[in-house]
């Protein structure tokens, strides 16, 4: 089987049976994103504790992209820093996934880490 068949099973698997799916009762950060372009929609929560991020979950309706990559990036996140995370661009979507993205299945996805980030910024303000 070829490399590329190997990682577009791993995404069907993320997709049809995605980790950390289901919000947390208990959190500290949430943060829904849209995307009107496509109408893929994320809503990610979590825990923080002493700046790492100690339990997170995912929900959302969308493609193969966007669901693939909210349960691979909840993995990929337990137990970072707030600052690795934000440090994240789009070049991480592409490890995760182990493909390229042309420009509109990028958007797809970035909407995971998007809102991601946007959920620990906003964390991170509140408790200053």
């Amino acid at each position: 089987m070829r490399m590329q068949n190997l990682y577009e099973q791993e995404i069907l698997d993320h997709y049809q049976q995605p980790r950390n799916f289901g919000l947390l009762a208990e959190f500290n950060f949430i943060s829904p994103m849209y995307n009107p372009s496509c109408g893929d929609s994320v809503t990610i929560n979590g825990m923080v504790a002493e700046n790492i991020i100690t339990h997170i979950a995912f929900e959302g309706k969308g493609c193969v992209i966007s669901l693939a990559m909210a349960s691979m990036l909840t993995l990929f996140a337990q137990n970072k820093t707030i600052d690795e995370i934000l440090a994240c661009s789009d070049e991480l979507v592409e490890q995760l996934l182990k493909t390229q993205l042309g420009i509109k299945r990028m958007q797809c996805g970035m909407l995971p880490l998007q809102a991601l980030q946007n959920g620990l910024k906003k964390y991170r303000i509140s408790i200053v």
